[in-house]
């Protein structure tokens, strides 16, 4: 019997054992894309306790807990910290075979040294130890991210943010990591939302320029675009039920906005219609701009209507939808392709059961402009396991180039998720060594040095065009097992 998570966890050959050590483990991390505050980086934030750093915002936790039959008031609710790091504990303690299991534990090791299970009889000796360690001068968030071996991360914001934190973290030299914005303009988007007129004036205000029209909406857009790529700004991400592609003429879509502005509802069809051009829009300014495009799309959200209403969205009520035609996102790359608009895009969906069709569109629209030009995205929010990440770069092997993937990212609001990126090589490590022990792929380590360090953290460079070293190592021992 293996040891619980020891040093070889995941690693089932010699193979995938010498790939992760010696290549994938000392490898930095980039993180293109989470929710993380940046304010927080920007005051190096000192958390009191274990709670705040695991339980403040995380909804697949949160999630976990319901379904244990915890009550809300230990996982939203007004009991104490304590309390309600008892009540995960508890819960975590049934996870088997469920990420958060491992991806706790590993946070447990690395940041604080804890090499046993958490469960609830385990709770308070746990909660000792992190709130102990979290008291110490270097368990800052800055430091997190230091020991975590991160040279830049990529934080999610909206058109109207003052990326005044951004500011602050850049102008400060005793930091070295590299924090850029995202552009995030949903709510730009989503005309169909009761909240939309008070955006749209927002985004009026901020932008100076007067929205009456969908001219103007785009105009007002393309200053805000301006203001973020002057702040290192080169990544875009938009969450989609699906890529839809449903055009109309430009007469028809300004008629649409002009509705809306005016108070009226849209219908189901007009909301497509817009989002469309709105997308087709900021593709192309992307693709002149040389931005990515990252399209997150396959949730059903908020379906808990009595918690939406209580907690608001991104609070644990979301599902995967089945509806994601493979069609439609083919014609709006196309639509793109054809004004010489298309820009390096990466596709996520959250259904597993796109992984395929995703898989042989891209093959469609690759070029020599740029490596892997469109790529499949990592396994995503409930695909983010063991068997979605086996699935999902499996899926990409066998109808594309695993060679020019541009790996994992943490997609959290915490700054101990860091360990997501371990998890992930762990696993492709043992997914890229089993090919090799069985003889399906050569024992060249110049190829697979190449391929592991690549998929870790190289192809993100490049294909982002981010300014760092690409041949970076991580120092110090990160062997603590």
């Amino acid at each position: 019997m293996k040891a619980f998570m020891d040093r070889d966890f995941l690693l089932e050959t010699p193979t995938a054992q010498r790939l992760f050590h010696d290549y994938a483990e000392v490898t930095p991390i980039l993180d293109y894309h989470c929710h993380i505050n940046p304010r927080e980086i920007a005051e190096d934030r000192k958390f009191e306790n274990i709670t705040q750093v695991w339980l403040g915002g995380d909804h697949y936790k949160w999630r976990q807990m319901r379904s244990n039959g915890v009550d809300e008031k230990y996982i939203t609710g007004d009991a104490t910290d304590r309390e309600k790091f008892q009540k995960w504990a508890e819960t975590l303690e049934k996870a088997i075979g469920n990420p958060l299991y491992h991806w706790s534990h590993l946070e447990l090791q690395r940041y604080f040294g804890y090499h046993g299970a958490l469960n609830g009889r385990t709770a308070q000796e746990v909660w000792d130890l992190c709130n102990a360690k979290l008291a110490q001068d270097d368990m800052t968030v800055r430091n997190l991210i230091k020991k975590s071996g991160v040279t830049l991360i990529c934080t999610t914001d909206d058109p109207v943010d003052t990326l005044e934190w951004h500011d602050k973290i850049a102008a400060d030299d005793s930091f070295d990591v590299q924090v850029l914005p995202a552009w995030r303009p949903d709510k730009a988007m989503n005309l169909e939302k009761p909240e939309y007129l008070d955006y749209i004036k927002q985004l009026s205000d901020v932008s100076g320029v007067a929205i009456d029209s969908f001219d103007s909406l785009k105009k007002a857009l393309e200053v805000r675009i301006e203001y973020f790529a002057s702040k290192g700004c080169s990544v875009s991400d938009h969450a989609l039920e699906y890529v839809m592609y449903e055009p109309a003429s430009d007469d028809q879509i300004d008629s649409i906005l002009k509705k809306r502005l005016g108070g009226g509802s849209v219908t189901r069809q007009e909301e497509l219609q817009f989002k469309t051009a709105f997308m087709l829009f900021v593709g192309s300014v992307y693709a002149k701009k040389g931005w990515v495009m990252q399209l997150h799309y396959g949730c059903k959200r908020d379906n808990n209507e009595k918690i939406y209403k209580s907690l608001g969205p991104d609070t644990g009520v979301d599902c995967i939808n089945n509806y994601a035609p493979s069609s439609q996102t083919a014609d709006f790359l196309n639509a793109l392709l054809m004004t010489g608009n298309l820009p390096k895009t990466i596709l996520y969906s959250l259904n597993p059961n796109d992984n395929e069709a995703i898989g042989t569109i891209l093959g469609c629209f690759q070029g020599s402009d740029a490596i892997g030009k469109i790529q499949q995205g990592s396994a995503w929010w409930f695909n983010d396991h063991k068997v979605g990440m086996i699935n999902q770069m499996t899926s990409l092997a066998n109808l594309g180039l695993l060679g020019n993937f541009v790996g994992m990212l943490t997609d959290s609001r915490s700054f101990l998720s860091y360990t997501r990126h371990e998890y992930f090589r762990r696993i492709m490590c043992n997914l890229i060594g089993g090919w090799v022990e069985n003889g399906e792929y050569p024992d060249d380590q110049v190829s697979l040095e190449a391929i592991v360090k690549d998929i870790s953290y190289r192809n993100a460079i490049r294909y982002f065009g981010f300014k760092l070293d690409p041949d970076m190592k991580l120092t110090g021992d990160r062997n603590e097992y």
